[in-house]
């Protein structure tokens, strides 16, 4: 693939399974990406180097901006560590009983939440830093998202769970996913109205938080990430969904190697990018929807792997209006 001013690959890639891409919570410059290989890594997309790396015990999962120099990560250390960009210094906030597998930042409540394979999610106070709330879950968590106030929780079993951050004392809303297989990722409209969810199936489902019946005639779900070879149709996880902010259109990622942009609202897909090299694991529109980062790799999905494994790779996408804007 020859490489454009609009795409290019991330130098110094890590070397393993990449878990997580987040970009900084003003910034089309700093991206933060955990990996199976135990290391976060925050890149400079401009400049294209790396800035940093710090390393877990074992494989990261999650990692997030707390602002333009924390980050909060976890994974199969089952540990929660925050790192200072300025100082170069790391601090072990807390631990769960099993894998950290989500990790994000709530600015409403100017707290860091953790979701685990544990059942629990937590929430850290970073001033102190200490956890202030443990929440018991349906069961292992895949995925959370933050829509304002509102935090989604899903977990296996297809259970989600709508808590809100400003009373965590109850649950308020118990749902299941409208899909019949295991959740893959869920993300929040930024619009905050509701959530975009997919499964391991080739599905995706647009759901609402208003309970009242009108709004949930709104809901859908359609195929995608499904490839028609010789007749059959092979069908592929959807394991990345990230919103663009300022247009509430949203990417999904898939073990196709495709990334779709799509409209919701409209029930349309906007573009289709050319076919990566790996599964696509992660997916991350910068704060002002500028820029895309796609993290390739191979997710062990068959299996008996490949012989020659894929590389791990980081693709930076510079998106235009005509990809991302509703038509």
């Amino acid at each position: 693939m020859t490489e454009s001013r609009t795409e290019f690959k991330l130098k110094t890639p890590p070397e393993d399974g990449i878990s997580s891409v987040k970009f900084g919570p003003n910034s089309a410059q700093f991206l933060l990406v955990s990996s199976w290989d135990s290391t976060v890594r925050l890149y400079d997309v401009i400049t294209n180097n790396m800035r940093l790396k710090y390393t877990h015990d074992r494989p990261v999962l999650d990692v997030c901006f707390q602002d333009a120099v924390h980050s909060y990560s976890g994974g199969l250390d089952n540990t929660l560590k925050m790192y200072d960009f300025n100082s170069n210094t790391e601090t072990i906030v807390g631990t769960h009983d099993n894998a950290i597998r989500a990790v994000e930042y709530s600015s409403e409540v100017n707290g860091i939440l953790t979701g685990s394979w544990d059942a629990s999610a937590k929430l850290w106070d970073p001033r102190s830093p200490r956890c202030v709330g443990t929440y018991t879950q349906p069961d292992k968590v895949y995925t959370m998202s933050l829509c304002g106030e509102k935090f989604v929780v899903g977990t296996a079993g297809r259970k989600v769970y709508v808590w809100d951050l400003r009373n965590m004392g109850y649950v308020h809303q118990r749902r299941e996913s409208s899909l019949k297989y295991q959740t893959r990722c869920i993300r929040c409209f930024p619009n905050k109205q509701g959530y975009v969810l997919s499964s391991i199936e080739g599905r995706v489902a647009v759901e609402y938080l208003d309970t009242s019946p009108e709004v949930q005639k709104k809901k859908y779900a359609f195929k995608c990430h499904r490839i028609k070879e010789g007749g059959i149709e092979n069908i592929y996880p959807v394991n990345a969904i990230s919103f663009h902010t300022g247009y509430n259109t949203f990417a999904t990622g898939g073990s196709d190697g495709y990334v779709n942009i799509w409209d919701g609202f409209n029930k349309k897909r906007l573009c289709q990018f050319h076919r990566y090299n790996a599964s696509i694991s992660s997916l991350c529109f910068s704060h002002d929807g500028t820029v895309l980062a796609i993290a390739c790799s191979y997710m062990y999905e068959l299996e008996a792997p490949p012989e020659n494994m894929p590389e791990d790779n980081v693709f930076i996408r510079y998106v235009t209006d005509q990809e991302t804007k509703p038509k």
